[in-house]
């Protein structure tokens, strides 16, 4: 018996705002910008790509064309998404990684140079 399955479809899921501000924050901690222009894409098939267009002063197919792979939309038109959307991007501080301390053996590694130079000047 073969098994199948209906495809994947992230835009069924996106079904609250809170869910959709949860989605585009992971996406855009991607490092590849493809990411967020996909859930971005995702999010707006949510909530109706006419609506959405219409909301960013764009028309449908400029819309699809703005959010396909590989393309590179202006920040405008993600920007106008966004709030079409009822979104917003907002930039914080990224917490710091605790500084890597050196263990005692490399510091005293690290010191015996200086113990030499000085001990030969002494």
């Amino acid at each position: 018996m073969k098994v199948t399955y209906a495809p994947f479809d992230a835009a069924d899921y996106l079904d609250s705002d809170e869910v959709i501000a949860e989605y585009l924050t992971a996406a855009a901690e991607d490092s590849n910008p493809e990411v967020f222009l996909l859930a971005l894409g995702n999010v707006a098939r949510a909530k109706g790509i006419a609506k959405i267009a219409k909301g960013a002063g764009l028309g449908r197919e400029s819309l699809y064309k703005a959010l396909s792979v590989g393309a590179h939309p202006r920040y405008e038109t993600v920007s106008a998404v966004l709030r079409a959307l009822g979104v917003k991007l907002a930039i914080v501080i990224e917490p710091r990684r605790p500084a890597r301390r050196k263990s005692p053996r490399i510091r005293a590694v690290a010191r015996r140079p200086k113990e030499r130079v000085a001990a030969a000047r002494g």
